[in-house]
């Protein structure tokens, strides 16, 4: 190396801490300059989801808006409802409340009396059939089972598919969500099936509901009548071994029918049900309470449960059907100035006919009464099931996934590095193929668009989170 050399590079090292003093730095200590993060909008363009977006951030404390595009246009909200569904049981019926089953005696009549416990199982029944036998009742003439404590329907939402188990009956008498588990096996006899009201530890057969096998087109037919429900299933399809579980609709009976069932295990003879409308004077022998309404709701959220939402939504409204339900917790948001531009149907999320705005979501969910006891139940990173673990993200999301044929929604809480943020809500959808695929099971692109969607809102939340921590928003 020359004398040159060595003085240019000693008289640069000797220049540095001048040059620091004057807050000048030598490019080669100079930090490389940060790459912007993109705006928003071009984060859907870069994305290729086909469909609309509509997006709001806002800030938790007073709603106002930090950053929205389409905040206003009014979208489907799927599942996000249930969140809306939360906030307002939570502030009508309060967090120690509970749904109970009894089993009551009038005259010479035993009635399973249904409370609308959206999550009743076999095995809750197990338990007040041996309450009963240990009360020392004797047979009675009558059995009745009454479901009057909800408005009776037939279905959650009409335009789906018969078979899809997470749309049943609903009423005051729901047993294991209202679902049936249908199994077979194949042999050269055909296909042998079963039906059970399947739960933990008590599985018995469900008498009023048949299934048989049948050369035909559609995978499921379904019919019923006043005392049982019959399902045919394509022979084709039942080749292999499998099962599936399969909606309700005749749920007093169900209920009844398993409730007989495991009675007589015990040694208690019922007569067959009969479904009443009213029920009676009488006295309480056995009580079942479900979880308080807290645990019911988070796992509603966690789960995406339709029957809870509606069973929940319907008992805080007090409504007689499940529009004018849907209505009365819409006047209650309007009451306080949240609902702008809402129109709901369900408590959901399962009616394709709801609809809400982004803007309109993401306040709700910050200011409506309560808002912190929902975010404590909200699913935290829900997006992590279908994309992975986002590594050293620096933020977490406490939100409601919605998802329908062509949409996909997200709505809740944003954290940045575990201080409270914002909340948000990402809307996604495409209109013409949501609507020409409504009641269909698994519709042509819907999983490859559906994952698109969710990796856009992935995107604008991370995007939102270092904007937000770098002091831009």
């Amino acid at each position: 190396m020359s004398m040159i050399d060595r003085r240019a590079i000693l008289g640069g090292l000797l220049a540095t801490p001048a040059l620091r003093a004057m807050g000048q730095e030598p490019s080669l200590f100079q930090r490389p300059p940060i790459k912007p993060v993109p705006a928003t909008p071009q984060l859907i363009t870069r994305s290729g989801l086909i469909g609309k977006v509509g997006y709001a951030l806002i800030d938790r404390r007073d709603g106002t808006p930090i950053e929205v595009g389409g905040g206003d246009v009014a979208m489907p909200p799927a599942s996000t409802m249930k969140a809306l569904t939360a906030l307002y049981a939570l502030n009508k019926l309060g967090e120690d409340f509970r749904f109970r089953t009894r089993v009551m005696l009038s005259g010479d009549t035993l009635i399973l009396a249904g409370g609308g416990d959206p999550v009743l199982s076999t095995d809750d029944l197990a338990s007040l059939a041996d309450q009963l036998v240990a009360s020392g009742q004797p047979s009675p003439a009558r059995f009745a089972v009454w479901g009057g404590a909800l408005p009776s329907i037939d279905e959650i939402a009409p335009a789906q598919a018969d078979h899809l188990a997470y749309n049943p009956a609903l009423s005051g008498m729901i047993l294991n969500f209202n679902r049936v588990h249908l199994g077979w096996q194949s042999g050269s006899g055909g296909a042998r099936m079963s039906l059970q009201a399947r739960a933990a530890a008590n599985s018995p057969r469900a008498y009023t509901i048949s299934a048989e096998a049948a050369d035909q087109a559609q995978l499921f037919a379904y019919r019923k009548d006043d005392r049982r429900e019959y399902w045919t299933v394509s022979r084709a399809a039942m080749r292999r071994p499998g099962s599936r579980w399969l909606p309700v609709r005749n749920p007093e009976l169900y209920a009844g029918d398993v409730f007989q069932t495991l009675c007589r295990a015990k040694g208690l003879v019922l007569p067959n049900p009969e479904v009443i409308a009213d029920l009676p004077a009488a006295t309480e022998i056995a009580g079942h309470d479900s979880p308080g309404l807290p645990i019911l709701l988070q796992d509603m959220l966690k789960y995406s449960t339709n029957l809870t939402a509606e069973a929940i939504g319907m008992r805080a409204s007090g409504a007689t059907g499940l529009r004018f339900s849907a209505k009365a917790m819409q006047d209650w948001y309007q009451a306080q100035g949240l609902a702008e531009g809402f129109d709901l149907r369900d408590h959901s999320g399962l009616s394709t006919e709801s609809r809400v705005n982004a803007t309109g979501l993401a306040r709700a969910i910050c200011l409506g009464g309560k808002a912190n006891e929902l975010a404590a139940l909200l699913k935290r990173n829900p997006l992590d099931v279908d994309l992975g673990v986002l590594e050293a993200r620096g933020y977490s999301v406490m939100a409601k996934t919605g998802t329908l044929n062509f949409v996909s929604n997200l709505a809740g809480h944003l954290l940045i590095d575990g201080n409270e943020g914002a909340c948000f809500a990402i809307l996604c959808t495409d209109a013409p193929r949501q609507q020409a695929s409504v009641g269909q099971e698994r519709p042509a692109g819907v999983f490859a668009w559906t994952r698109n969607a969710k990796r856009l809102q992935r995107d604008i939340l991370t995007g939102w989170a270092e904007k937000m921590r770098s002091g831009v928003l």
